[in-house]
């Protein structure tokens, strides 16, 4: 009997790597349980933009000329190269997305000159920043004697707030308008009329073709980021070289519409920054000065609606546990029922309410087209509003 014992084989035993494995199988499945199929799928957010569109070809050819010279108007004048028949057809076209705090523009041209004449930026209220990149063409332009040539791989930068110059051949181009205080650093200026290229430049133009791409998906929730994201991308391709700032730049070569931004922005903060005052420093008159800034509403709302951006910028920061009245005393306001009245006025919201908008206003939010009929008006009304635009 024991014989028949010793002889009967062992049941067959599982080997220690397969109990591990085993044990490892159950472990996984104890850990990510079975997923369960969402009964409701969020809808996806609608499309907060609806693109401004101008084109000239399907007019008659000896009209096309005439109808792009009149929609670009606002910005530039322009004419055809010297060589070209005054009756040739000039096939444009012109696409406006405003995301509220930033203007992004497709356009496509044939050869032409352009420029903006210090006449046009006197009796004009842009004075925007222009950057402009290049999907094929060349461009020459010229500001103060300084030439910028820009081609493809290129990032040009441009202030509207100066006369300026140039040619273009045959071109497709993606351009910016930002409100001027969007690209004002801490402690310098940016330098005019500059091209930026290099890693930093590529990095940037390779995120803008991905919004361009994109444009016509965003949701209202995404324009304030992506608007963000595009003004510090710049600011850092900019700060890359020092070139490209113009802190040591001569202030009385200066247009005086430009000394008198980086004299307030200077002295934003002093409660003695008056029209009075402007004048003895820059050495201008009364009247000199009304006149350059009466497209703007006058000196005193320029200066008024600077310390109101700060004081918003101040509110919203939620690391800035100041009462809201010593922000007011701060950003230069002597009461504040005047300080409260003011800022209401201009944002559409109280201070108290800014405590829970993350964004600056100058940010922005989309601005729906206007009619075909309305639409040269309806640009030029977004140029001079750039960075103005509330909450419907």
């Amino acid at each position: 009997m024991q014989d028949d014992e010793r002889s009967r084989p062992f049941p067959a035993q599982p080997d220690d790597g397969a109990r591990d494995d085993s044990k490892a199988a159950q472990s996984e499945r104890r850990r990510f349980p079975r997923e369960t199929k969402s009964t409701a799928e969020q809808p996806a957010p609608s499309p907060a933009l609806q693109p401004l569109r101008f084109s000239t070809r399907d007019l008659d050819p000896a009209q096309q000329f005439a109808a792009w010279q009149s929609y670009v108007a606002p910005l530039v004048d322009v004419r055809r190269p010297d060589n070209s028949p005054p009756d040739a057809g000039f096939g444009a076209d012109h696409a406006a997305w405003n995301l509220g705090g930033m203007l992004i523009i497709q356009q496509s041209t044939p050869a032409h000159s352009y420029m903006r004449s210090e006449a046009k930026v006197r009796s004009s209220p842009i004075d925007h920043w222009h950057i402009s990149v290049l999907r094929n063409g060349r461009t020459w332009t010229e500001v103060g004697g300084h030439v910028s040539e820009g081609e493809p791989g290129k990032v040009e930068l441009r202030s509207l707030g100066h006369p300026f110059r140039g040619r273009s051949t045959d071109a497709q181009t993606l351009s910016l308008y930002l409100p001027r205080e969007l690209l004002h650093p801490a402690s310098t200026e940016i330098r005019n009329n500059i091209a930026l290229s290099g890693t930093r430049a590529k990095l940037l133009i390779d995120y803008l073709d991905g919004v361009e791409a994109q444009l016509a998906q965003l949701a209202e929730a995404d324009l304030a980021h992506v608007v963000q994201t595009i003004r510090d991308m710049i600011l850092t391709s900019v700060s890359s070289s020092p070139a490209y700032f113009s802190s040591a730049e001569p202030h009385n070569s200066l247009p005086l519409k430009d000394r008198v931004y980086r004299f307030v922005q200077h002295n934003l903060m002093s409660p003695d920054l008056t029209t009075d005052r402007l004048c003895r420093e820059l050495g201008v008159s009364r009247t000199r000065l009304y006149q350059a800034f009466e497209p703007d509403g006058g000196v005193h709302h320029y200066i008024q609606r600077r310390r109101l951006l700060a004081a918003h910028a101040a509110l919203s920061d939620t690391a800035n546990r100041q009462q809201i009245v010593d922000i007011a005393f701060a950003a230069g306001f002597s009461s504040a029922a005047h300080f409260s009245r003011a800022f209401s006025k201009e944002f559409g919201y109280s201070p108290r309410e800014a405590r829970n908008v993350a964004v600056p206003s100058y940010l922005g939010h989309p601005v729906e087209p206007a009619s075909e009929a309305e639409s040269a008006q309806s640009f030029d009304k977004w140029l001079r509003t750039l960075g103005h635009t509330r909450r419907a």
